[in-house]
């Protein structure tokens, strides 16, 4: 006689769905993981996809992975020079000493390199020679976390010094061969207030600074959404693009360009980083600012450097992809380099730093363009997590909570999520992490009287007299 099935138990019902949501979460981060394995025996994953030749070797500095002093071997703070075709001609890696983060890096006219970097303590400003990898000189500065220091006037330093104690952040030049400070500008003396910008820790977050002319000076105080232009001989601002808020002009950008038009219109190129996008701006006869030109919000991942070339297209610093890339005006990639962790900047060294090149207008070529052409996947995130849920809550009653959340996520995520995850790969396996925390804790209370039991049996046998 057959006896009848017995039931499956609810628990084990419960038990079998939750695995298999989480498996279905962490399912695509393990793919990923095993073909980023397979394909590649370095674990930074240098790598290039080229169409078009570059006109010589281009020079990126890459930000990295510190926290308290502490390098990850898989997102080191490195320079990286790349050949025309896409080739890796050399490797200057800042874990061989104490820089922790790498910035700006400018060719110099004897085609030695300019390097900002910071220490725990410092930045730490040195010329490298490429051919020998040696610091020619080098500086210290008692100053945290600078993102742009320039060689002007031949032994002169300027600086762009953030994050100043008391809200002193400034722009300053200073003299390598006297040692002094030969000229400084404070934001709290021009109209910016402690009210406005990035709060004290990270007040302006002045992350750019050039010499456009001769005393004039192109500023990029990021956390007030706008770049000036300060005239050192009356501490005026001459120009100014964008205001704090006016997140439609820029948002929280960096690394901008000055240009001029055939006509001598001032022009300036930024990335536009919070935005995603890189635009350019012309300036009106009344003094405002016209947007003439504009690639990616889609296919960008918080940009942080743009050049226009003098061929006419534009080499861009796309961080959060992890990549640098050259495009057309219209938007089609032709040169395109991997470089994680966190590019930062990028310099073709044939063209010297800052080069310029033709402005969209005198091109002819005004408009928003998409871009097209990429073949590298930089992340496979047709809308990231962040972009998402901007999107999503838009307009709701806790629209302003999902954008601060998105904010965060942006910012924090990729600093701790492994190379090869997508945002959304990443969202899957905290998810997941999230899933089988709460399935242990489930388990404890409904088998809180075995444990409990279990517990008690140990303890009784611990206490049990020797005989």
């Amino acid at each position: 006689m057959n006896r009848p099935s017995r039931p499956i138990p609810r628990r084990w019902l419960v038990r079998g769905a939750v695995a298999l949501v989480v498996l279905a979460l962490v399912a695509p981060a393990a793919i990923s993981g095993a073909t980023y394995l397979a394909t590649t025996d370095d674990p930074t994953n240098l790598r290039a996809s080229v169409d078009d030749s570059a006109n010589g070797t281009t020079v990126i500095s890459i930000q990295g992975f510190h926290f308290q002093g502490m390098a990850n071997a898989n997102k080191p703070a490195r320079l990286v020079a790349v050949g025309p075709r896409g080739g890796v001609k050399w490797v200057h890696n800042g874990s061989g000493f104490d820089a922790r983060w790498f910035y700006d890096v400018d060719p110099l006219e004897n085609r030695n390199l300019l390097v900002t970097a910071t220490t725990p303590n410092a930045t730490l400003v040195y010329e490298l020679n490429p051919e020998t990898q040696e610091r020619v000189w080098t500086e210290r500065l008692p100053i945290h976390d600078t993102h742009d220091v320039d060689r002007i006037n031949g032994d002169q330093l300027l600086v762009a010094n953030m994050r100043a104690p008391d809200f002193g952040d400034r722009i300053f030049v200073y003299n390598t061969t006297t040692d002094e400070t030969v000229w400084e500008w404070k934001f709290e003396n021009h109209g910016y207030t402690p009210s406005g910008g990035g709060g004290e820790n990270d007040w302006t977050h002045v992350n750019d600074v050039d010499k456009i002319g001769e005393g004039e000076y192109l500023v990029s105080p990021r956390n007030f959404d706008q770049v000036i232009v300060v005239n050192r001989s009356t501490d005026s601002v001459t120009m100014r693009l964008g205001s704090d808020g006016d997140h439609a002009t820029l948002y929280e950008q960096h690394n901008p360009q000055y240009l001029e038009s055939e006509n001598g219109t001032p022009t300036v190129l930024v990335a536009d980083s919070e935005n995603d996008r890189v635009v350019e701006y012309a300036r009106n006869d009344s003094g405002g600012w016209t947007r003439t030109w504009s690639v990616g919000t889609r296919g960008l991942n918080w940009p942080r450097d743009a050049d226009r070339l003098p061929n006419g297209n534009t080499l861009v610093v796309d961080t959060m992809h992890h990549r640098v890339f050259e495009t057309t005006p219209t938007g089609e990639v032709v040169w395109e380099f991997h470089a994680p962790w966190a590019p930062y900047d990028a310099e073709r060294i044939t063209y010297g730093d800052e080069p310029g090149g033709p402005t969209a207008r005198d091109m002819g070529e005004t408009g928003e363009y998409n871009l097209s052409g990429s073949g590298l996947k930089v992340g496979g995130d047709t809308k990231t997590v962040s972009f998402w849920l901007a999107e999503a809550f838009e307009g709701t009653p806790v629209a302003g909570q999902a954008n601060h959340f998105a904010r965060v996520w942006a910012h924090v995520t990729p600093w701790i999520r492994p190379v090869w995850m997508t945002s959304w790969e990443f969202l899957g396996a905290i998810l997941a992490g999230g899933t089988v925390l709460a399935w242990g804790l489930g388990e404890a209370v409904y088998q809180r009287h075995r444990i409990r039991r279990g517990i008690s049996t140990v303890v009784s046998r611990v206490r049990r007299p020797v005989e």
